[in-house]
């Protein structure tokens, strides 16, 4: 072989070895597994939450978000009050463990399990009626913003609401 065609096979043989490498290096996030991104340094929704009101778009509230035993939960650490609105509520409206309850330090999220940006399989409270829904969310990319939908059976008959990361 002419040593022109040497060099040439050398470096078809050395870029087709090369391609596997590269091909894993080009993998887009979104293929990651859920071990894959923890390992990698996304991040996750614990941390304060600010709420927003979805009537008014005003600030109702910080929560909490913490893991525990594999499950995240949510707690209301602060509200944020009008004038004339009780200071320090109890929750009047639950029926179950939290029925008249301070509202703040409630745990209103419960029993979500995180796969990569979504967490799923919990519920959630609405303090200001009492009604306990199934609940999901999903995490932005930077962590900056946290959606969180409250719904009964399928999540199409629900709400969300865009929580901001405090911090």
């Amino acid at each position: 072989m002419p040593s022109s065609a040497r060099l040439n096979r050398r470096l078809l043989l050395a870029g087709l070895a090369a391609l596997p490498l590269a091909l894993a290096a080009g993998r887009p996030a979104l293929a990651q597994s859920a071990d894959d991104q923890a390992a990698h340094g996304n991040p996750d929704a614990a941390g304060l939450w600010r709420t927003i009101d979805d009537e008014t778009g005003k600030p109702r509230s910080l929560v909490r978000i913490f893991e525990r035993d594999g499950r995240w939960y949510g707690r209301i650490e602060k509200l944020f009050r009008e004038p004339g609105e009780d200071p320090d509520p109890v929750c009047h409206e639950c029926t179950d463990t939290r029925a008249g309850q301070k509202i703040v330090g409630m745990e209103i999220l419960t029993g979500l399990v995180r796969d990569g940006l979504a967490y799923e399989g919990g519920e959630i409270l609405d303090p200001k009626n009492g009604e306990i829904y199934d609940a999901k969310m999903t995490l932005s990319p930077d962590g900056s913003t946290l959606e969180v939908r409250g719904f009964i059976g399928l999540s199409l008959f629900g709400r969300s609401q865009t929580w901001i990361r405090e911090g």
